[in-house]
């Protein structure tokens, strides 16, 4: 018997899931995952972790299914779908059929708009970065940042989200003198407030990183090579490391070839298909209701859904709880849900300890919790996720949420 032939272009942390729960519900699914890098599936959120030395290379990949149905080829690069045919072009020029397809391409790092970041005989967006200025997405940009950090003075990291931060954590244990140039506010802003920026700010102080929040990158100084970084008020910055972690895009130019509604990501609905029969996406890439997440908690999710789904189950994505978190060393971080609610629309409670360096916040509506903040001090943050993710009722006294002795187990 002839078992349905699924194919995942990419071999992410989305596919890896998707296969693994896929294979839990339906033993005799027969599935290949087709990814461009040349290792197997691994956790990027801790590719900061392998730059320090703590983790090896070899110590962050995720668990494949011994399964004979499963089969997964590194360094292949799909580069055309023809949903009509139901097949798929690989570089080489071969060809692939399938009669499931699932879209794990993930996300692009955004390379800024900065002046000489390539080498003066490679000025085009595809072309080769000056030498010094790394990106950092995959196992190769951490290796060749790994190397490049021993023969390195200073660094600058442009960008100050949650991998700007992390960067500048592990190149700060190094033992490099680091300088982070964001152009919010302050840091992270997307998943923290004001105070929970400068608390974050603080930390990074310790560790001995500068912050110049409100700075924007003009150009890389240096011909072919990265000699510093010149700020657009005229301000220069000696370096001659610069790690570019200006966010992620969507990889969706093999779906917009292939014909599919791709708007900022592939468009899904609540089974996760596209516009194209038997085509589903997952993860970085895709846009549901709108949005578009780019973190490992809705990539997982998706992937449980369309697993289920796929296994005849009545499953449906009605999007996710966004939960960002950063452990690193000393700088801890987690933050959840509304951490901006207006005025008069939530009750706000917050503790602050400079002398600890730490900032906790919650967002109440009723007696629900609909948002928080930690940063310094994570040791309640299982109870608080806990309480968020299953919408579950408070305690009267919610202040206990924050203190360590009084929280829930």
């Amino acid at each position: 018997m002839r078992h349905r032939q699924i194919a995942v272009v990419g071999a992410g942390m989305a596919a890896a899931r998707f296969t693994a729960q896929l294979l839990a519900r339906d033993p005799g699914a027969a599935v290949t995952l087709f990814g461009d890098e040349p290792h197997a599936p691994y956790n990027r959120a801790l590719l900061a972790d392998v730059l320090t030395g703590r983790y090896q290379a070899d110590a962050i990949g995720l668990p494949a299914p011994e399964h004979p149905g499963v089969h997964v080829r590194t360094g292949v690069e799909v580069t055309a779908v023809d949903t009509a045919a139901h097949t798929l072009e690989l570089a080489d020029g071969s060809f692939a059929a399938y009669d499931t397809l699932v879209m794990a391409t993930g996300s692009n790092p955004v390379l800024p708009p900065i002046r000489n970041l390539h080498c003066t005989s490679n000025t085009g967006e595809g072309g080769e970065l000056k030498q010094g200025v790394h990106a950092f997405r995959t196992l190769e940009d951490c290796a060749r940042l790994a190397e490049a950090v021993p023969g390195a003075t200073r660094a600058v990291v442009v960008g100050g989200g949650i991998l700007g931060v992390s960067a500048a954590r592990a190149l700060a244990a190094l033992g490099l003198p680091v300088e982070i140039v964001h152009q919010a506010p302050y840091l992270m802003e997307r998943h923290l407030d004001e105070e929970g920026g400068a608390a974050l700010h603080r930390a990074l102080a310790g560790l001995g990183v500068a912050v110049y929040p409100e700075n924007r990158a003009k150009s890389v100084g240096g011909t072919d090579r990265a000699e510093g970084v010149v700020l657009a008020n005229g301000y220069r910055l000696d370096a001659d490391l610069v790690v570019l972690a200006c966010g992620v895009r969507p990889r969706v130019g093999l779906a917009r070839a292939a014909g599919l509604d791709v708007r900022t990501g592939i468009v899904v609905d609540d089974t996760l298909a596209t516009s194209a029969p038997d085509v589903y996406a997952i993860g970085d890439c895709t846009e549901h209701a709108g949005l578009v997440h780019g973190l490992a908690g809705p990539a997982w999710e998706q992937a449980d859904v369309l697993a289920a789904h796929l296994s005849g189950a009545d499953a449906a994505y009605r999007g996710s709880r966004v939960f960002a978190r950063l452990t690193a060393g000393p700088v801890e971080i987690a933050a959840f849900g509304e951490v901006d609610a207006l005025p008069g629309t939530a009750d706000v409670i917050r503790l602050a300890d400079p002398t600890r360096g730490s900032y906790k916040k919650l967002v109440l509506r009723g007696d629900r919790l609909v948002g928080g903040i930690l940063v310094g001090d994570l040791a309640t943050v299982g109870a608080l996720t806990h309480a968020y993710e299953r919408d579950e009722p408070v305690p009267e006294d919610p202040l206990h949420l924050l203190i360590t002795q009084g929280a829930p187990q």
